[in-house]
């Protein structure tokens, strides 16, 4: 299953961006901060401390997280953005154009990308929509499993977690056995779980 599965989702958040334009409104994040703590948690999967990586932004939408790298002064990050809609890589490409972007189905074009050092998906798999909880697992596994052998060293990513007030029946809550029995089993036992940085989600950093 790829774009066309999954066509929902990716209409969502270009109704988004045609909404609210270029904004954390535009890619259906409500709160600003947030989103920025989110960039933040996301970049350190990063574990050296001088020397330049290569990073893929998978579903960078309107590379927010560059914008956000640019802020911090993270001059040691070589950046490529990566995404499905045409219309958010076309965005992304008039605001950075030195900037590599791919606008490919990862599940089919997979070898059209090179390999990175560190691959983050932020808001990637916080959000299902009308899909069941197995359809989207399905998905995020096969996607999961993909960009980690695109991966040098170590892969990001953020999902909803079962431990709130409430959930919504749209977001992909996954509970943590769930999370760990699949890495453990299907990728390697080299992952940390944070659900440290006061949101209703997680990040899990995989590292080869």
């Amino acid at each position: 299953m790829g774009k066309e599965a999954f066509r929902g989702i990716v209409s969502h958040y270009e109704a988004c961006f045609e909404e609210f334009g270029d904004s954390h409104l535009g890619v259906d994040w409500p709160n600003k901060a947030d989103a920025e703590t989110r960039y933040r948690v996301m970049l350190e999967v990063i574990r050296e401390k001088t020397g330049r990586v290569t990073l893929l932004d998978f579903g960078c939408g309107l590379s927010h997280l560059y914008e956000y790298i640019l802020k911090i002064d993270m001059n040691d990050v070589e950046y490529a953005g990566l995404d499905v809609s045409e219309k958010f890589v076309q965005a992304s490409k008039t605001k950075f154009p030195k900037n590599t972007y791919y606008c490919v189905d990862i599940l089919q074009e997979a070898d059209s990308i090179p390999n990175f050092d560190y691959v983050v998906m932020n808001e990637i798999f916080t959000e299902k929509r009308d899909l069941s909880f197995d359809e989207m697992f399905s998905y995020f596994k096969r996607v999961v499993r993909k960009m980690f052998e695109k991966a040098n060293r170590g892969i990001a990513f953020n999902v909803m977690s079962k431990h709130v007030d409430w959930e919504r029946a749209d977001l992909f809550h996954v509970p943590f056995d769930i999370m760990a029995a699949f890495l453990t089993r299907e990728l390697t036992r080299k992952f940390v779980i944070r659900n440290d940085y006061g949101l209703y989600e997680y990040t899990t950093y995989v590292y080869k």
